[in-house]
């Protein structure tokens, strides 16, 4: 097994949600953390761990970003992270695979599949592996428990339902890692 850990600095973890359902509002999390276990290079079948510091969530909008970390969508002061770990990471096809597994967001686990892309290998400049993933996908954030919303006075919601995720993943090689492990 191989073990590879997220390099922030060449990372990113991003998200869209619509806003009075004509226009999109983007954000990110700032501080996060993933790691990845691998049987071989091809990473079929790996194993894959993600969280994010719900505190560090960045709208650009200091007011939105603290209503964000409040008790009416995240409660970061209850739920400080937000979780993910993989059941299956499958090869569909030439660097494109399928990542289910468990999100947790303020407490409530639910599963969810999400598209990879694998950008393949390179050598850093330290001589360690480097490998770069795309991953995309959609949550629902009913699913989840972030139920805020309120009514524009022509009847329109203010916040989307649907979460479009964008994640940018440069996942540096960490050290062998035994399959006693």
């Amino acid at each position: 097994m191989k073990k590879w850990k997220i390099d922030s600095a060449h990372s990113e973890v991003k998200f869209k949600v619509k806003h009075l359902l004509v226009s999109t509002v983007t954000g990110q999390f700032n501080n996060f953390d993933a790691e990845i276990e691998s049987p071989d290079e091809t990473f079929d079948n790996s194993k894959i761990t993600f969280s994010a510091d719900v505190d560090s969530i960045d709208t650009k909008n200091e007011q939105r970003d603290g209503h964000l970390k409040s008790a009416d969508f995240f409660d970061a002061e209850k739920n400080p992270k937000l979780t993910f770990a993989s059941k299956e990471f499958k090869k569909i096809s030439d660097g494109k695979f399928e990542l289910t597994g468990d999100m947790t967001i303020r407490g409530i686990t639910k599963e969810v599949i999400l598209n990879v892309e694998y950008n393949g290998i390179a050598k850093g400049f330290d001589g360690l592996e480097v490998a770069g993933f795309e991953i995309t996908g959609k949550l629902n954030r009913f699913d989840f428990g972030l139920q805020w919303n309120a009514m524009t006075e022509a009847g329109g919601i203010v916040v989307g339902p649907d979460v479009k995720l964008e994640i940018f993943a440069e996942m540096k090689e960490a050290a062998e890692v035994s399959k006693a492990a």
